[in-house]
């Protein structure tokens, strides 16, 4: 198929992998799509312990997208190793399948990721960053270049297997914290994790989850996180997990162009579970109507205008 790829040594049918958080372990999607047919899927995130997470509601839309403050809830790294993981590779062994994992600390990383490197199922892990390093007083781990760095090589120490590291928009270089990641030992990048954001309930006047704020993904994602694809991308060669408002072919294909490998679905899935495998299809076509072998083929081909301004600066 003109759509299969290899990414970190692993196969993938397709590009198009459903991203975390919005899949949870596969199990909860099987009556409303076909898992099979997507190139893999990133879990709900995955703690050493159980989480029950934020309070409800939440999950909110908005005119350009959608605001979630689930708060990590998930059943702990037992139940995913013993029932999840087991679960995935009965049902779609075909589908690739990376472990998004969460800690509170470098050792709860750490410790999720040597309870599962030598299970079935998990091909590989996203560490996501994003969440707040409590012994260094909530500071994200993604937006403290030692932490950061030492985070992933402690991680590289534990596995062979693919490590992909997961950074937020709203980080103040995130060029540098995807060079620290690779230096680090990281495999690949995924870009980009959800904006912090907030919704009102002008009737209640209160917030409209009940977290109060939340991260911000679909549509309004789209152009933030292609921009941040292609500045990563002109930084390091590592591939690159492209996440954020994709819900067509064609947007998949604009962050292909700027550099990702992969394409993750999210906020879309939700609202039409129906949306990856039509991606997927109307993205072969798309290879077979430019004459492109190989979809890997159009990864990092766009064009940067070569005239520059004032009133156009150079992100």
């Amino acid at each position: 198929s003109p759509v299969s790829t290899t990414v970190c040594g692993l196969f993938f049918q397709n590009p198009v992998v459903l991203a975390a958080g919005t899949a949870g372990y596969g199990r909860e999607l099987a009556e409303v799509m076909d898992l099979s047919r997507v190139g893999g899927l990133a879990t709900k995130a995955v703690s050493v312990e159980p989480r029950a997470g934020a309070p409800a509601p939440r999950v909110t839309e908005f005119r350009a997208g959608m605001l979630n403050a689930v708060g990590l809830a998930n059943p702990g790294v037992e139940a995913v190793r013993t029932i999840h993981l087991p679960w995935l590779v009965a049902t779609c062994p075909a589908v690739r399948v990376l472990v998004n994992v969460v800690g509170n600390t470098i050792d709860e990383f750490a410790s999720v990721v040597g309870s599962l490197d030598g299970a079935d199922g998990a091909d590989g892990f996203e560490l996501n960053v994003s969440c707040p390093n409590v012994e260094a007083g909530g500071v994200e781990f993604g937006s403290d270049a030692a932490v950061l760095a030492g985070l992933v090589s402690r991680i590289r120490r534990l596995t062979r297997r693919p490590l992909f590291v997961k950074l937020s928009p709203s980080l103040a270089d995130l060029v540098r914290a995807a060079r620290i990641a690779t230096d680090a030992g990281a495999d690949a990048i995924t870009l980009v994790n959800t904006m912090p954001g907030l919704v009102i309930d002008v009737q209640r006047r209160r917030p409209a989850l009940g977290f109060g704020g939340g991260g911000v993904s679909g549509g309004a994602l789209l152009p933030v996180g292609v921009l941040a694809t292609w500045r990563v991308r002109q930084a390091i060669a590592l591939p690159i997990l492209g996440i954020g408002g994709v819900a067509s072919a064609s947007d998949a294909l604009q962050y292909m162009m700027a550099g990702a490998s992969l394409v993750g679905v999210g906020t879309a899935a939700l609202r039409d579970p129906r949306a990856p495998e039509r991606i997927i299809r109307d993205l072969e076509r798309w290879c077979r109507a430019e004459g492109v072998a190989r979809i890997a083929d159009a990864v990092g081909t766009l064009q940067w205008p070569a005239i520059r301004s004032l009133a156009a600066p150079v992100p």
